[in-house]
């Protein structure tokens, strides 16, 4: 899964690295480096701009809430639990199969955070109860420094509640598509090194993470056609990334900053492997 993750660039810089055409300047988001589910995210997405007279897509840089609100849902209050959409299922899902054939969208990451459990904590019970497991949090980052792209969908939400006017009456809302995590050694990990080998040794799933060359295909609202999208699915290519023990600061939200990236020369809690 993909619970947390950060984002620090500047809208700027994603507007460049994106190719994006339209922006709102005031629609700022500050750098986030623990970006936690009902935060606010930046997303690349194609659509016509809203009252333009020429109803053609245009590739746009808008802010989102992160968990999905399906636009047939009597509430918000399950878009929390709606952070992510499987790969695997997201054709067949009420929830994901109308956004995935005509909203889909780009989340850019510095990386995310997955929580290592400690193997020989998975199971150990202290004088016959269970003990909490030890968790050491990882980051994923791509090992050349570039920006990271998830794949998302996104939604339009109506609150019945509130007149049309209102500023709260629509909430636009996204989610992140995982896939099975990659069984392939890391980049840069060299023969007989501590620590996990691979994504999967970490955690089974990972965030759908989509090469430049997949982007427009992603995006573009024209493919409304689910099995002309199905290849876009598939993983990535192998040894784009890195993954290296961050301090288990990041496991509570509330803290923030660019020290939650630095790299620990070994787990915080004693060693893993």
């Amino acid at each position: 899964m993909c619970g947390r993750f950060a984002a620090s660039r500047k809208p700027e810089d994603l507007v460049s690295l994106f190719g994006v055409e339209k922006w709102d300047p005031t629609e700022t988001v500050v750098p986030d480096w623990n970006v936690a589910p009902t935060k606010t995210v930046q997303v690349v997405l194609e659509r016509p701009v809203k009252d333009a007279e020429l109803r053609v897509p245009v590739r746009q840089l808008r802010n989102l809430r992160w968990g999905l609100v399906p636009s047939w849902a009597k509430s918000p209050e399950g878009g929390a639990r709606m952070i992510n959409a499987r790969a695997e299922t997201i054709q067949d899902k009420p929830s994901f199969r109308r956004a995935f054939a005509a909203r889909r969208c780009l989340v850019p990451a510095d990386g995310y955070f997955e929580w290592l459990t400690a193997p020989d904590e998975r199971e150990l019970e202290v004088e016959g109860r269970k003990k909490r497991p030890r968790k050491q949090p990882y980051f994923v980052t791509p090992a050349d420094g570039s920006v990271m792209a998830f794949a998302g969908l996104y939604e339009f939400w109506r609150d019945e509640t509130l007149p049309g006017d209102h500023p709260g009456a629509w909430w636009t809302t996204c989610t992140i598509v995982t896939t099975e995590a990659e069984t392939t050694p890391l980049a840069g990990r060299t023969e007989g090194a501590g620590g996990p080998g691979s994504l999967a040794d970490i955690h089974p799933r990972m965030p759908l993470m989509l090469t430049e060359d997949r982007w427009g295909p992603w995006l573009d609202p024209s493919r409304t056609d689910p099995s002309e999208l199905t290849d876009l699915l598939a993983p990535p290519p192998a040894g784009l990334v890195r993954a290296y023990p961050v301090s288990t600061a990041v496991s509570n939200v509330r803290n923030n900053g660019p020290e939650l990236l630095t790299e620990l020369e070994g787990p915080e809690e004693g060693t893993l492997f």
